[in-house]
């Protein structure tokens, strides 16, 4: 099996202005309104550095911890395979040097990995929960997260001592891929099951769904196929038709040979998926702020429009009125701020956090904190997203991973298409600052630059830093693309978009007309 090659040089640079833009502007009007105690707790330096993680979630016996071996063509320390119900804990797979398994508690008190937030929910999960390290191509990119199979009895839920519904809950926000994995052999839903799904549904542009263990005679693997279809129907409640990769994933062959060729196909398209992971984090990680922030913003509102009700007496009565009203006032702030209902949040569990804080006393939100917000989502994340290669995500990138790599790739002889970041409207502006300064042969000298740039009030640090990246050809001027170049490098710092600069420029910063000095090099 071939796994993921390194993505683009454009997606460090991007994960950091994206740690910077929520630092400065999302969790300081988290921290305020303390959003973070109505929903998932503040993001660390560890979410955004983590690589991608795979969620899998399933019935006992539909194959998870077999499926995970066949993925990383090894056994992994603490695997147990077998028909009965093996896996009675969550189980993290990372790279390591060592085959090893790190305790939960230890796990969870490791600042370096994203699951510090995970001692809220308290000693009972915690020694649930472990981390499996070993050695493995796969999760060199990519990180998984195998759960405890789900049986259909009241008893297994009584005897559980951490809700197993708000755990999937938890990892899949974290997790970039959601696999729910079903048996052929046995495709009813169990209600924990049905109510785990049901808690992931604001997830499901992450969710696939793998028909495991169909090595089946075909006529019956379309019934199989059908009824499944159906069953996830009446779950998901959505004319959306979800993704479901059919398949037998194990080591051993095929028992119908005539299934082969569908097989390998479905195959083909699920290591696919699962290898653009690592290539499009950025654009997800993106995405899941945008999701959070907006979630803040409407967060806001609420927490605004309730604290507004209160008078000078009668605190204690308003507050539980306003409780008991909860989904009236949802309404008033719905069509005040002109909301969609689906960005509100469960009118229940807001409700039930909400009862252990004084309303009245939350404060004003600073005008400062509430247009940073607004600045954030209607301008540094369109300009973030203007970042993107255009290969990330492209429509052809599951057939193209699949192919074998060509050494007379006609890509490398055609860079100078990439499109340029510096949009035209961007790049005339600069254009207008540059005419304005005194240039020698076109260019602006060096010593006429640093005039400009100690003006921006950046150290001289980052000023170097910007010199060496924009002075492209390293002539000591600049021409007008490289005066654009370093400029926008300077917005992307004062408004705190990045808090570091890249070590040589990415391929989307690079001017059409200085590319062929790469493509020489």
């Amino acid at each position: 099996m071939s796994h993921t090659e390194q993505g683009p040089e454009e997606i460090p640079l991007m994960i950091n202005a994206l740690k910077g833009l929520y630092k400065n502007k999302l969790r300081p009007f988290e921290l305020k309104y303390r959003f973070d105690k109505f929903s998932s707790p503040c993001l660390t330096d560890a979410y955004f550095d983590a690589k991608p993680f795979v969620l899998l979630i399933g019935q006992y016996s539909v194959g998870k911890t077999t499926f995970i071996r066949y993925l990383l063509e090894r056994d992994f320390p603490g695997v147990r395979i077998g028909p009965e119900p093996t896996t009675d804990r969550f189980m993290v797979l990372m790279s390591g040097p060592i085959d090893r398994t790190i305790p939960g508690n230890a796990l969870c008190a490791d600042g370096n990995k994203p699951f510090t937030a995970l001692t809220k929910f308290g000693m009972g999960f915690m020694n649930k929960f472990e981390c499996a390290e070993c050695q493995s191509p796969i999760l060199e990119k990519i990180s998984m997260i195998d759960t405890p199979g789900i049986l259909s009895g009241e008893k297994q839920r009584i005897g559980r001592q951490y809700s197993f519904p708000d755990m999937c809950e938890w990892f899949a926000e974290l997790s970039d891929r959601i696999l729910l994995l079903f048996d052929a052999h046995k495709l009813d839903i169990s209600d924990e099951f049905k109510d785990t799904i049901q808690r992931i549904r604001s997830q499901d542009d992450k969710v696939r769904i793998v028909l495991n263990k169909a090595d089946i005679p075909t006529q019956l693997l379309l019934r199989v196929y059908g009824a499944l279809m159906w069953s996830l129907g009446k779950v998901f409640n959505t004319p959306e038709v979800l993704r479901v990769y059919v398949g037998s994933f194990w080591d051993q062959p095929l028992k119908n040979k005539e299934n082969q060729k569908l097989m390998d196909m479905e195959e083909k398209d699920l290591l696919a998926d699962l290898r653009s992971l690592p290539r499009n984090v950025a654009v997800r990680k993106i995405n899941e702020i945008i999701k959070r922030a907006r979630r803040a913003q409407v967060h806001c509102y609420i927490i605004s429009h309730l604290r507004e009700q209160f008078g000078m007496f009668g605190k204690q009565s308003k507050q539980q009125e306003l409780l008991k009203h909860m989904p009236r006032e949802f309404t008033k702030v719905m069509q005040k701020h002109q909301v969609a209902k689906t960005d509100f949040p469960n009118v229940n569990a807001f409700r039930n956090t909400l009862q252990h804080f004084q309303i009245a006393k939350f404060p004003k939100m600073p005008k400062n904190l509430q247009l940073g917000l607004d600045h954030l989502l209607s301008t540094d994340m369109p300009k973030l997203m203007e970042m993107v290669p255009a290969e990330i995500g492209g429509p052809s990138d599951s057939n193209e991973l699949n192919k074998p790599a060509n050494p007379f790739d006609i890509t490398e002889y055609t860079a100078h298409k990439t499109p340029w970041a510096i949009d035209g409207p961007t790049k005339k502006s600069f254009d207008v600052e540059f005419n304005k300064l005194p240039q020698t042969g076109g260019k602006v000298l060096g010593q006429d630059m640093k005039k400009e740039l100690m003006n921006t009030g950046l150290s001289p640090e980052f000023l170097h830093q910007i010199w060496e990246l924009g002075d492209i050809d390293q002539d000591g001027k600049l021409d007008s693309d490289e005066y654009a170049v370093c400029m926008f490098l300077v917005d992307l710092v004062q408004n705190k978009v990045i808090e570091d600069l890249p070590a040589q420029l990415p391929k989307r910063l690079i001017p059409p007309s200085k590319r062929y000095l790469f493509e020489m090099s």
